[in-house]
């Protein structure tokens, strides 16, 4: 079927004025100003009330802390402390709870205007050992794009590291277990939706031993690598005392300097660090909202674009976000980044849109999505201008950071509508608020 998404109000690409024509889950037509698709279409969508955004891209999340939210024992506090103080609560995790955190954290995502999500999870455990199926699954019913990391932790309380003992796991089951998701669900193919990705948590969280035999799996099954690294000066800290060095140094060393890597974060990089980065090909997800809430720091976005490396946008997790909101995450890019720069000109509405959308798409190493040209796979984020918050806006598509859009009208995701007039297709919005609410409580 042949869809034209007809003369929209504004659209983030060049000659599509008139629209676009979508087939097969496709971008296979741009429709100039003043002109009609060159072959009969089955369908169109009046668009006039709609700014079209390609489909946004997160790249880095963790579902399950939508249930920690604001949490009073963590509110306040720079990152170790703060994991101190949460993960014993999450310790409490529990097979429903982390269903219904994966299930509103998508549908969040969802509604904000994202298409492709990912998740870093790193919880599990007996009782949640199939916790990457279960992500697979949600994502699949929502309809939305996903890379879903088979994250891991394998040092604990007993190690000296932060993690009670029984979320963690050794290393022949966290391995094991990356090999059967990749077997299962890590689809290679153009216009994927499934992908699976490998993502011990961190170098206070995961030896070295683990680091290099995941990184051996990466490229055996051919998928990404993720993990945190320089996020805080807490953690350069702890490399420094228990390694010798820092922990750029630490990513050399257990093999994870190559393309195949994107990393959380990355604040506590030196202009050398950026290049050296940059020279391997190495990737970065900038959680603005995250750092800020917990004092980390600013992230060398231009430093890492101007090196090579691809520049990402990530919502964090929702306890230090404390959203999942992809399209506040563009807004707060934009402003974090002029406060950190000092400058309007070096980061405009349109820098922060590319690191959500085609910085992301980089990423995840994704070809297929991240832009609105011919060929690639139809995911589109349209908002509308409705709202008081929009009234006196001249530029459809600089208002929707700067006034600060964040709920879209209409998503579409490989060419099916994911998000009609607001609302997530086949979600019952009360129904999962509530049992998502009630879920939490076991947090308390």
């Amino acid at each position: 079927m042949r869809l034209w998404i007809r003369n929209p109000l504004a659209i983030l690409a060049e000659g599509a004025d008139a629209g676009l024509v979508v087939e097969n889950g496709r971008i296979v037509e741009f429709v100039p100003s003043g002109a009609e698709p060159a072959a009969p279409v089955d369908q169109w969508f009046d668009a006039r009330r709609h700014v079209v955004l390609p489909g946004l891209i997160n790249t880095h999340h963790h579902f399950f802390q939508t249930l920690s939210r604001a949490h009073p024992q963590a509110i306040d506090k720079e990152l170790f402390p703060w994991l101190m103080a949460l993960y014993p609560i999450w310790g409490r995790l529990d097979r429903d709870m982390f269903v219904l955190g994966v299930r509103l954290a998508l549908t969040e995502l969802l509604i904000s205007g994202c298409t492709t999500a990912m998740d870093h999870n790193y919880m599990v455990f007996p009782g949640l050992d199939d916790a990457t199926d279960i992500e697979v699954a949600e994502a699949r019913a929502l309809g939305l794009r996903a890379t879903i990391t088979r994250g891991s932790l394998n040092l604990s309380q007993k190690d000296g590291a932060v993690p009670p003992d029984h979320i963690v796991q050794d290393e022949d089951t966290i391995l094991a277990d990356s090999v059967r998701v990749l077997e299962r669900y890590h689809d290679r193919s153009d216009g994927a939706m499934t992908q699976i990705a490998l993502a011990p948590c961190a170098p206070f969280t995961a030896s070295k031993s683990l680091m290099r035999q995941t990184a051996a799996l990466a490229e055996k099954h051919d998928c990404r690598l993720h993990t945190h690294l320089a996020e805080t000066m807490d953690e350069e800290a702890f490399c420094l005392e228990h390694f010798g060095y820092r922990p750029i140094d630490w990513l050399e060393d257990v093999g994870w300097l190559q393309p195949r890597v994107w990393l959380a974060h990355g604040i506590h990089f030196t202009c050398e660090d950026c290049e050296k980065l940059g020279r391997h090909g190495v990737g970065v997800c900038h959680c603005p909202t995250s750092n800020a809430v917990l004092a980390s720091g600013f992230c060398k976005t231009r430093e890492l674009e101007a090196a090579g490396s691809p520049v990402g946008l990530g919502v964090d997790g929702s306890a230090s976000n404390d959203g999942s909101n992809l399209m506040e995450e563009v807004r707060h890019a934009m402003m974090v980044n002029r406060l950190h720069y000092q400058s309007t000109e070096e980061v405009t509405h349109r820098d922060a849109l590319r690191w959500a959308t085609q910085g992301s798409a980089r990423c995840l190493g994704r070809d297929d999505i991240g832009e609105i040209a011919i060929g690639k796979q139809a995911d589109f984020a349209m908002f509308t201008l409705d709202d008081i918050r929009f009234s006196g806006a001249h530029d459809p598509i600089a208002a929707l950071v700067h006034c600060g859009a964040n709920r879209a009208d209409r998503v579409m995701v490989a060419g099916d509508w994911r998000v009609v007039d607001g609302m997530p297709v086949g979600v019952d919005l009360g129904a999962l608020i509530a049992a998502h609410t009630l879920a939490s409580k076991k947090f308390a």
